[in-house]
């Protein structure tokens, strides 16, 4: 990710008092080196957000997308994360985030080596107690294994892996001006999916949220999670997001209020109804930590139909698969949450 760049404003001369000819020319002059400013710095400008931003952009967030791509693959240990963690904790602390780290390991399943982990936590606005937990996993499953014809090519994961963290990297703009009773932290899990063999490596996944939630639990902070989501796989180009059965299961109340929003802005892919039952991140923070999370996923990716047709753990999860529109869609809902949960009574009762 490069830094972030301003679109400067024209300044238009003071028009003459004396020549009103001079005055239109002077005028016109003003228009069009705007016009050419604006036409210079255009991509730029789409690359990176402006000064004082008000609402989510999902170009924004999708050209992060793109850029933590870039990097390749992003196993946990490998370089190209070490590359990935810096670059986002550099980003998150330019935004006023305070960033920290929570150190573990594990022994890799094929050398044995011991292979170090690190998930990311970013505080805003630290001195609030009640806090809302933002999270996703940031590494890559290490081989595309679903993928019939390459099972151990190269998995860039877009959107399993990069898409939530790409929409954290766009919100993050938004959260120092958060009007709220709330703090909220964004988590970046590692190891979500250390899985070199899915038959033997059963016990490698949700390693960073097992690891979050217990240290929750036993050496819990002065501040506390009244609830949290969790964002993966949300840059689908056919979004069709259903309510997720274990989420419904531990943090009901969370899900409803968040399709509630999405109802309230005439977001449809946000679809009231539920459909699959997914293990992710989100089972050690309700299991463990006690925090009512739900996950927020599409999981037929692209579309609804048979497994043959599904880009998850291929080589065809990639950016072109991605949508900046989805991540638009998505990231609108989380903000506009966050700008209202205050005024969720039911949704409060939790505190």
């Amino acid at each position: 990710m490069s830094a972030t760049v301003y679109l400067k404003r024209g300044l238009m001369p003071k028009p003459s008092r004396k020549v009103v000819v001079m005055s239109t020319l002077c005028v016109c002059l003003a228009a069009i080196g705007i016009a050419w400013m604006v036409m210079n710095n255009q991509g730029e400008a789409n690359h990176q957000p402006t000064n004082n931003p008000k609402q989510f952009n999902g170009q924004h967030s999708y050209n992060y997308l793109k850029d933590i791509c870039k990097l390749g693959p992003r196993p946990s240990g490998s370089e190209a994360m070490a590359q990935q963690r810096k670059i986002l904790k550099d980003h998150f602390q330019k935004l006023g985030g305070h960033v920290l780290f929570q150190d573990f390991s594990r022994r890799h399943p094929q050398t044995g080596e011991n292979v170090k982990m690190r998930n990311m936590v970013v505080h805003w606005h630290k001195e609030r107690q009640d806090r809302i937990l933002l999270c996703a996993h940031y590494d890559t499953r290490p081989f595309p294994d679903e993928d019939r014809r390459n099972p151990k090519g190269v998995f860039i994961g877009a959107n399993d892996g990069a898409s939530g963290v790409a929409l954290l990297a766009e919100l993050a703009h938004l959260m120092p001006g958060l009007n709220s009773h709330y703090g909220v932290d964004f988590v970046l899990f590692d190891a979500e999916e250390f899985i070199f063999d899915a038959q033997r490596d059963r016990n490698l996944y949700f390693l960073g949220s097992t690891y979050f939630a217990s240290w929750y639990k036993e050496q819990p902070p002065k501040y506390r999670y009244r609830f949290g989501v969790l964002l993966d796989m949300v840059a689908d180009k056919n979004l069709k997001i259903y309510q997720e059965k274990n989420s419904l299961r531990y943090a009901k109340v969370v899900v409803k209020s968040i399709w509630k929003t999405a109802r309230r802005l005439k977001i449809r892919e946000f679809v009231h109804r539920s459909r699959h039952e997914i293990r992710d991140d989100h089972i050690p923070l309700n299991k463990i930590a006690k925090i009512p999370t739900c996950d927020i996923i599409d999981f037929d990716y692209p579309k609804i139909g048979s497994r043959r047709t599904s880009y998850w753990h291929t080589t065809k999860d990639v950016p072109s698969a991605c949508s900046a529109q989805s991540l638009g869609k998505v990231g609108t809902v989380i903000y506009e949450w966050l700008k209202t949960v205050d005024k969720d009574k039911t949704l409060n009762r939790l505190r």
